[in-house]
């Protein structure tokens, strides 16, 4: 069996060299039949390939001497090579060795750092803590109007204790508090200081700052806003309702007097909400379509009303003056009734009756004129600013359907239409209901007096007639 894999071997191993040799030899024919493709007859076709042959035995023998020259070359890189790495590995063992002593130490001095530490680590662990807390609350503080850079000690103080676990030096806890006592007697007091404020419209000037303790900052009547990432101070673009905005007025023409001040104990988290709130303008606006439809409703019937209350007022006052009258005059109702017993007095007692209840008849239309029309808008409103709710709802749920219920902002439209509709509506709809039963009993009121008079003619005629 080994004979016969032996034989194997040397069978593929000729193989291999025949083929060499063919591929040889073939690269050889190329060559020289390249060199014989301008011969132009048998003669010099042979001298042809004799020179070729004498070219590429003398090529042959330079690549030969070529090959020696570099074998010793060769030899010497290997021997360097080998020598280069042989020192590697003595360094490496040398390294690792060191590396291990060192880690012994480290341990050994770590150890003995954290027995030595005791309750100082601790301490300053909390020192760390503390730190971190006041840099965060300097960020927010409006006193860092006024003192700029106490956050870049901070800053430097953390990292140091938190990435290189450097303990702090006696200098840096004083510092820190030092910073933290300034801090609380500065939030007791009100300053004034000179800085660059940057206006609404976006224009910088310098101007006189007042600083109440560690809530607000006040410049020009108006209320401002600390920057932390800038370091600057700004006007707010929008400001608060005119009620803070005059306290604000108040304090900075102020001249040693104590005045009344709307401060926030947040810091700005409150003022912000207030002004981010709607104003009644904008409240209006949220309504949409539906909402102003119901203001011009409830604008009309107010026309209506207040034209309503001077004519009755009018009609009411002359009736009065007619009461204490002796003669009958035309310009009131009263007087007009009055003048049907004048003009027929003649007439029997029923006659008369039918006479003076044709005269009311015709004065109540005028008494009552458009009270109808206000009693519909009392009732017209609330249902118009029902149809603006289900109308925000559905503009709601199609927000719903397209964007899902992820980000509230996307509902806040319909809700905001569905809501002020509805409050809308009931403003117009109480104040009219009101209004319409004044108007209406002030209306009966004189229709009655009417009545009482008509019945007081006729008993007096009656009296006559018997």
């Amino acid at each position: 069996m080994k004979n016969i894999v032996i034989k194997n071997r040397v069978t593929k191993k000729r193989a291999n060299a025949l083929s060499l040799l063919s591929v040889l030899f073939g690269l050889t024919l190329t060559c020289l039949s390249a060199q014989a493709v301008d011969a132009t007859s048998l003669d010099e076709l042979l001298n042809k390939l004799a020179q070729g042959n004498i070219a590429q035995s003398s090529q042959n023998k330079m690549r030969e001497a070529e090959f020696m020259a570099k074998k010793n070359q060769q030899s010497q890189l290997l021997a360097g090579a080998t020598k280069q790495r042989d020192g590697a590995i003595v360094l490496s063992n040398q390294l690792e060795t060191n590396f291990q002593d060192n880690e012994v130490v480290l341990a050994n001095k770590t150890d003995a750092l954290n027995k030595r530490m005791g309750e100082l680590k601790e301490l300053f662990g909390v020192l760390q803590q503390v730190a971190s807390d006041t840099r965060s609350k300097f960020q927010t503080s409006v006193i860092s109007a006024q003192i700029p850079g106490r956050s870049v000690f901070l800053d430097e103080l953390t990292k140091s204790m938190g990435s290189t676990s450097k303990l702090a030096s006696i200098e840096e806890i004083e510092r820190l508090w030092f910073e933290l006592q300034r801090e609380m007697t500065q939030s007791g007091k009100v300053a004034k200081f000179e800085r660059e404020v940057v206006l609404a419209n976006g224009d910088k000037a310098k101007t006189e700052v007042i600083r109440i303790g560690g809530f607000n900052l006040v410049a020009n009547g108006k209320y401002l806003e600390y920057i932390d990432e800038t370091g600057s101070v700004a006007e707010l673009i929008r400001q608060p309702s005119s009620r803070y905005v005059s306290s604000a007025q108040a304090l900075t023409e102020n001249q040693g007097q104590l005045v009344a001040f709307a401060l926030d104990p947040t810091g700005g988290s409150i003022l912000s909400l207030l002004v981010q709130a709607p104003d009644i303008v904008e409240r209006i606006e949220q309504g949409g379509t539906v909402g102003y439809i119901i203001l011009i409703i409830g604008a009309i019937g107010l026309l209506i009303a207040i034209e309503r209350f001077i004519s009755l007022f009018l009609i009411g006052s002359k009736v009065s003056r007619q009461l204490k009258a002796d003669k009958p005059s035309a310009d009131n109702p009263l007087g007009r009734v009055m003048l049907v017993q004048s003009e027929n007095p003649n007439l029997d007692t029923e006659t008369l009756e039918l006479k003076l209840s044709e005269s009311i008849l015709r004065e109540v239309p005028i008494l009552s004129k458009k009270l109808t029309v206000i009693k519909i808008i009392s009732v017209v409103a609330p249902l118009i600013g029902l149809l603006g709710t289900v109308t925000g709802m559905i503009v709601t749920f199609q927000a719903i359907t397209l964007f899902g219920t992820g980000d509230p902002k996307l509902m806040a439209g319909g809700i905001s239409q569905a809501l002020v509709t509805t409050v809308l509506g009931l403003v117009v709809a109480i104040p009219m209901v009101f209004i319409s039963t004044m108007l209406n009993t002030r209306s009966r009121g004189i229709i009655n007096i009417l009545q009482q008079e008509s019945a007081g003619i006729i008993a007096q005629r009656a009296e006559q007639g018997a």
